[in-house]
Parts: C-alpha cells; sequence; structure tokens
C-alpha cells in the first residue's frame, strides 16, 4: 500500500478560533449547529463536515456566512473523510468545546485554536484522513515567576478565574 501525505495550511478568518475534529455521520451539521446557537446570539460561527460515503458532499452551516465559506474552504483543502470544521467568532473553544464533545457523532477533537493550523492529511486506497495537527508555535523557553503572575492576571480579566 503506497501512503502520501500532504500538509495543508488552515486558512482561518482574522480573529477567528478554529475547531478541528472527526465525526461520523451526515447529521453532524444539524447537530453542531443547534449545540453553538444554544451558546447564545454573541457567538458568530461556520461549520463544514466531509462526508465519507454517499455523495461524499462538504455538509454546511453558520449563522456567518464569511465563517461559514471559511469552514467549508478548509474542509476542502482537508478533504478527510468524517472531519469538521468549526470557524468562530465572539467567543472561545474553551467555552463550547464540551459541548461539541458532547454531540453523538462526535469521535475525537484535533485542536481548539487562535493559533496559525497546518494539517498533516496522509492518503492511501482512495481515502484521506488527518494524521497529525500542528498548532502554533513551538515553545521558546519556561515560565518564570513574571510569566506565571501575567497568566493568572490574564485568566482573572477574562472572566475564567475569581
Amino acid at each position: 500500500m503506497d501512503i502520501a501525505f500532504e500538509c495543508v495550511n488552515l486558512p482561518v478568518p482574522e480573529d477567528a478560533n478554529v475547531i478541528l475534529g472527526q465525526a461520523h455521520f451526515v447529521k453532524t451539521v444539524e447537530d453542531i449547529y443547534e449545540v453553538l446557537a444554544g451558546m447564545g446570539s454573541h457567538l458568530r460561527f461556520g461549520i463544514a463536515f466531509c462526508e465519507a460515503s454517499g455523495p461524499c458532499l462538504i455538509r454546511h452551516a453558520g449563522n456567518d456566512p464569511e465563517l461559514e465559506g471559511s469552514a467549508s474552504k478548509a474542509a476542502e483543502e482537508i478533504g478527510a473523510g468524517h472531519s469538521f470544521v468549526i470557524m468562530m467568532r465572539g467567543g472561545y473553544p474553551v467555552s463550547v468545546l464540551n459541548a461539541v464533545k458532547a454531540v453523538p457523532e462526535v469521535c475525537t477533537v484535533w485542536c481548539a485554536t487562535a493559533n496559525h493550523v497546518s494539517v498533516v492529511v496522509a492518503a492511501a486506497n482512495g481515502g484521506r484522513g488527518v494524521a497529525a495537527v500542528l498548532d502554533g508555535s513551538p515553545p521558546v523557553g519556561v515560565e518564570g515567576d513574571a510569566d506565571a503572575a501575567q497568566r493568572h492576571d490574564l485568566l482573572r480579566q477574562l472572566g475564567y478565574k475569581l
């Protein structure tokens, strides 16, 4: 069996976050849409899902045309069966991640980030799958006391800690 690898750089819009995962059923788009829409009207999002059988279409939905288009474009570039992409603004992935992971069709979440993301895609026997996700930059050192204090302050400013 021959296997080929390709690195896809996700086109994430300015000031957006991305969630990349794998699910297993055509109903995925509707169920993720319902979960995200229920998080509040402030959340803007687009979802795309690569169907892996039948018509093999990229199914999509959202409440923001730009983010829906960006999610569809990213899904098309990845082209891996059963993968899904969520592009979002107006909230952080940490606020929706547990709800997304609780969707019955969701099998895995590979990343949830505002960083630059590259996806290593493997192709063999006519199929494509996500082999790895490269998220952000490598560390440049270990945090010191001042860095830890900044982290603690930031979490409180964002309302994640009291």
